[in-house]
């Protein structure tokens, strides 16, 4: 188990080193030159690593329903907003908000899939996220850093 967590740890460091690289690359260039050169490398390592590894093309993967593969699409679109909202709003006021998103997507779509929550531990945390996200706006405005 310890194993997996010190993985998922880097993984998290990795996005996050990521995103600065991808961030201050679409200061000097654009959001969307970020986008690709991100796309383009990671396009690249995953294919070197697919064909050592083994497993690049999975079975079964040309039956799999068109909309499996709109992932990279919205990736591109993910990346490109990151590396604009990091240049604009800053590293972490952009990882609030994409936390933030994620949490509240979250929750939105168990109810849209029918999955059995508790509404008020969902409502619950879902302004414990807002309030955190206004109260760390807040601080930073009242301490004139920005």
């Amino acid at each position: 188990m310890t194993l997996f967590i010190l993985l998922a740890c880097l993984g998290g460091a990795l996005v996050g080193l990521s995103r600065q690289l991808n961030g201050r690359l679409s200061i000097s260039t654009t959001p969307l030159i970020a986008s690709f050169w991100n796309h383009a490398i990671g396009f690249a390592v995953l294919t070197c690593l697919g064909l050592f590894v083994g497993g690049l093309l999975p079975a079964g993967a040309a039956e799999a329903p068109w909309y499996a593969y709109l992932g990279g699409s919205i990736g591109v679109v993910f990346v490109a907003a990151g590396s604009w909202a990091i240049a604009r709003i800053g590293a972490v006021n952009s990882a609030l908000l994409i936390i933030g998103g994620q949490m509240v997507t979250g929750v939105a779509l168990d109810y849209i899939s029918a999955v059995p929550t508790s509404f008020w531990a969902n409502a619950t945390g879902i302004v414990l996220i807002v309030g955190g996200m206004m109260l760390s706006r807040r601080r930073r405005k009242g301490d004139g850093s920005q």
